[in-house]
């Protein structure tokens, strides 16, 4: 009792494929601690796979999870008055919750990202040429509805998809978020990206034990890490890698939690001026294992360096500048040189007009060049699921722009993604001939014209609750903009007249949840008390 007492948070459970392995992870963690005089002390919090909660009531909990997961960590680490903590995560809300909790309590953390699972087998993991993820794997109902698949094509695509322990192998949230750890400075270098089953994840896993004693005698916190200038990094490096759109929500519920502002525009800003050059799947070709074998985030951010804050410390004891000095791009196809990007700007974009006042997100990393403008009549719906089945009734026509509402943070509430509808829209083949825009959120494996997050969400009386089907909707992913084509005095009748829904829930943490939470546009965090 009278050396530290470390915190090994621990985010396993027999449920989540991304975090089967982080028990065995935790003992070579504690191995570390204990060989460095430090007394660690395991104890978990909750984890949910949003891959088993697509398509159902289920996916309503997974960003509500997040502020959960936060708070129990907090719980346990102010009642037990520990010294440090190390938090072991792999998945799309663990991620950010444990980073939001770090930035709360600022005792000395580490993070330990669990990797991603490899890709399908090289040998029999191929289909039609590609190579394999559960992002393809999402594809396959609106490959079976339009006849494009046979029921023996989709049963062998579920045997080899999952390989394994890890976050799902493209660039989706998970994998995006790790990443975006290491870029933060909260993890030691090249763990944001050594994949679940690789033996460096465990070495690495020993040298995280080790090295939170350090910080423990030098007392380095995260509020020293997790700087302004750190979560600009951050959000370059996702502009550069063409990541998740629910990187803007994470990014700004734990800079949140740290005390600093990220407005919308910042996000704009750095992504106008920063290349994308990484090519990843689902937009691209390249998995989580091609980027760490082409350098990792190091070799990334030293392509980057010119526009990075360099000086800046991380968990490892090192600059960022001494940390990408010996760094080094292996392959210059996964990782562009900045004289030849993928896209000459980053990848996600900030659209606002008048369909979204305070904003909403593109992927436009994710957005063939012929997409980047489009005009076309409202087919309204007002869940998910009512999509889903007008897909299935051929209902939906190329040219239609979808519009999405009520599954916003309140109004879902939780801000489900909408990945099942996204995914057949692309299976059915109608991803290139019309637009999508949501007050929910989507999953880092859509692509195509996909607009999410837009703010005030219906359930606020925003004006995507104010949209009637035939109503013309344009959007320009160069000018930024997104426009309900109505006028002005059309649409504040129409608010006149409109009514908000019953509450889908009036129970239990979901209600709790719609009572406290923000817009997307502010993160989705909780209202101050």
């Amino acid at each position: 009792m009278s050396k530290p007492l470390v915190a090994v948070v621990n985010s396993w459970n027999e449920l989540v494929p991304g975090h089967i392995h982080l028990n065995t992870l935790s003992q070579h963690v504690k191995r570390g601690i204990l060989g460095a005089q430090g007394t660690p002390i395991e104890f978990n919090t909750i984890a949910l796979c949003d891959g088993i909660a697509q398509g159902h009531e289920g996916l309503r909990m997974s960003l509500p999870s997040r502020e959960l997961i936060a708070d129990s960590i907090e719980i346990m680490i102010q009642g037990h008055m520990f010294d440090a903590m190390v938090c072991l995560t792999t998945c799309d809300k663990i991620n950010p919750g444990m980073l939001m909790a770090a930035a709360r309590l600022d005792i000395p953390t580490i993070m330990v990202p669990g990797g991603a699972m490899l890709p399908a087998c090289p040998t029999w993991g191929y289909y039609q040429g590609q190579n394999i993820t559960v992002g393809q794997l999402f594809e396959v109902p609106g490959l079976l509805e339009a006849g494009k698949m046979t029921a023996e094509e989709a049963a062998y695509l579920e045997d080899i998809t999952l390989t394994g322990p890890g976050a799902c192998g493209g660039l989706y949230t998970a994998t995006t978020t790790q990443a975006l750890m290491e870029a933060l400075g909260m993890t030691l270098p090249y763990m944001g990206t050594t994949p679940a089953v690789d033996a460096a994840k465990t070495r690495l896993c020993h040298d995280i034990g080790k090295q939170i004693m350090t910080l423990i005698e030098k007392d380095v916190k995260p509020s020293q890490i997790m700087t302004q200038e750190a979560f600009e990094n951050a959000i370059t490096v996702d502009m550069a890698l063409g990541g998740s759109t629910n990187t803007i929500l994470h990014l700004k519920a734990v800079a949140n939690e740290a005390g600093i502002n990220l407005p919308l525009e910042l996000f704009d800003e750095i992504s106008r001026r920063t290349p994308h050059l990484c090519n990843m799947s689902p937009s691209g070709v390249y998995k989580i294992i091609d980027l760490h074998n082409a350098g990792g985030v190091p070799a990334l951010m030293k392509e980057l360096s010119d526009i990075l804050h360099t000086d800046l410390k991380t968990v490892c004891g090192k600059t960022i500048k001494e940390i990408i000095d010996q760094a080094r791009v292996f392959n210059p196809e996964v990782i562009r040189p900045r004289s030849n990007p993928v896209h000459k700007e980053g990848g996600l974009a900030i659209l606002r007009g008048s369909l979204a006042p305070d904003g909403a997100v593109l992927k436009i990393a994710a957005v063939t060049s012929k997409m980047y403008k489009f005009r076309g009549p409202a087919r309204v719906f007002n869940s998910e699921e009512e999509v889903i089945a007008a897909l299935r009734k051929g209902a939906i026509n190329a040219g239609d722009f979808i519009i999405i509402r009520y599954e916003g943070p309140k109004g879902g509430p939780g801000m489900r993604e909408m990945l099942m509808a996204t995914a057949m829209i692309a299976g059915m083949g109608l991803g290139e001939s019309l637009a999508l825009a949501t007050d929910g959120r989507f999953s880092g494996a859509t692509r195509g014209p996909c607009i999410g997050h837009v703010s005030p969400e219906a359930v606020e009386g925003g004006p995507i609750a104010l949209v009637k089907d035939g109503d013309i909707i344009s959007f320009d992913g160069t000018l930024r903009k997104l426009e309900l084509e109505v006028p002005r005095d059309e649409l504040q009748k129409r608010l006149k007249s409109w009514k908000p829904p019953e509450p889908k829930t009036k129970r239990g943490y979901l209600y709790r949840y719609s009572k406290l939470v923000t817009s997307a546009d502010k993160g989705a965090v909780f209202k101050d008390a």
